[in-house]
């Protein structure tokens, strides 16, 4: 089957679904539920599957996660898809999770309505539905229960102010620090005290100057988040709370080392005691940094271009804040790429959680589902380009080491 036609199988069978795809979209933007506690956007797409005759394994791992397999033939590469649909706090669906969902249930159709207009190709395709992306971390959950196990590749989009193939993904970790000095009247009697906001604040103060000794494309933000009660009263406790962010894993270790020294330090001149709690003690990241394969992006840039886009401009990779599919990354090939909606505004806005049910958004949606499809039939029926995707990952986990 030339690709022309495949793409045509794979269009039609989207656009059939756009309604019902828009449908369970605005199902999900109108119930925001935050992490793991998705339990209405869940059922909805779970339900979806089910009558859409795939085999849906309703809890999976989690109790808000779930699988929906399509299965042909015997043997052939198994093709993993990403539902994410957890929202944020006040704002609900700003981070457009929910579109997320419906690119995950678009590319799953056009992929099986490939399939099955060639019933002699072998494959799986595998949707996992990931709650709690947001901040939690619901994927490290899953890849640690060996939800990822069977796949040979992994493949999700995510909307944003522009296009991007391989956006800069970081690695993040984070940390809560608390000071401990010695209370004291502050006018009466200052120097019995020991002033564990003045820890905090020479804390910040160094964490501020390291960031001119940083690469381009690291991050740092901090906050005090308690600085003692009343301003005649030594502080006795001061809490900090801090991210760090870096490209890579590996880079991320090294300013993790740095932010502990500089902790440690502010103790040490102020005469008090610190304790820096990790929310990752024993390795860099929680969060670790997408790692995109290269020909899958490749791929996935071709076919996109090919179902045209309403936004066809693709701007310079830039970096991307975040996201626990960066774990996913270092197990198994995968992609991330940013696509359009139309919106003027980013995302975690008011505005971008409005326009995530705007028509224009399910268009672009759509399109990247298509592409994500293609990508998929790809792998299924081209052995050498599997080959190559996976000697790329091998090539790029052994330079990360």
């Amino acid at each position: 089957m030339m690709m022309s036609e495949v793409h045509k199988v794979i269009d039609e069978a989207i656009e059939s679904h756009a309604q019902s795809l828009q449908e369970l979209s605005g199902k999900i933007w109108a119930e925001p539920e935050l992490c793991f506690q998705e339990k209405f956007a869940h059922d909805v797409l779970v339900e979806y599957f089910s009558t859409h005759g795939f085999q849906v394994d309703r809890k999976f791992k989690l109790d808000t996660a779930f699988r929906a397999v399509y299965k042909q033939g015997d043997g052939g590469p198994n093709i993993g898809l990403i539902c994410e649909y957890d929202a944020l706090p006040e704002i609900g669906h700003a981070c457009g999770h929910n579109l997320i969902a419906e690119a995950g249930v678009a590319s799953a159709i056009g992929l099986r309505a490939a399939m099955e207009a060639n019933p002699t190709v072998p494959g799986t395709l595998t949707v996992l539905g990931t709650p709690a992306e947001e901040v939690a971390g619901g994927k490290i959950k899953l890849i640690e229960a060996d939800a990822f196990r069977e796949l040979d590749v992994c493949m999700m989009v995510h909307p944003g102010l522009d296009n991007m193939m391989a956006p800069v993904v970081l690695a993040l970790n984070y940390a809560t620090v608390t000071f401990t000095g010695k209370a004291s009247h502050a006018a009466a009697a200052p120097w019995d005290g020991l002033n564990a906001l003045d820890a905090a604040v020479s804390a910040y103060a160094s964490l501020s100057m390291l960031r001119q000794q940083l690469k381009p494309n690291c991050r740092i933000h901090a906050i005090i988040s308690d600085g003692g009660r009343k301003p005649n009263i030594i502080p006795e406790r001061a809490v900090l709370e801090f991210f760090i962010r870096a490209t890579t894993d590996k880079e991320l270790g090294g300013i993790k080392e740095k932010m502990t020294a500089i902790m440690t330090s502010a103790a040490m001149a102020t005469g008090c005691d610190v304790s820096v709690k990790y929310r990752c003690e024993d390795k860099p990241a929680v969060v670790s940094n997408v790692v995109t394969n290269g020909r899958l992006v490749e791929s996935y840039a071709k076919h996109w271009q090919s179902f045209k886009p309403a936004h066809p401009s693709v701007v310079r990779d830039d970096v991307w804040a975040s996201t626990d599919m960066g774990n996913v990354s270092y197990v198994l090939p995968s992609i991330h790429p940013v696509f359009t909606i139309g919106c003027s505004a980013n995302i975690h806005t008011k505005e971008f959680a409005n326009y995530a049910m705007a028509p224009e958004a399910h268009a672009a949606t759509r399109c990247v589902a298509k592409a994500m499809s293609a990508v998929g039939w790809d792998v299924l029926t081209d052995s050498s380009f599997l080959e190559a995707v996976k000697q790329g990952f091998r090539q790029q986990m052994s330079s990360l080491a």
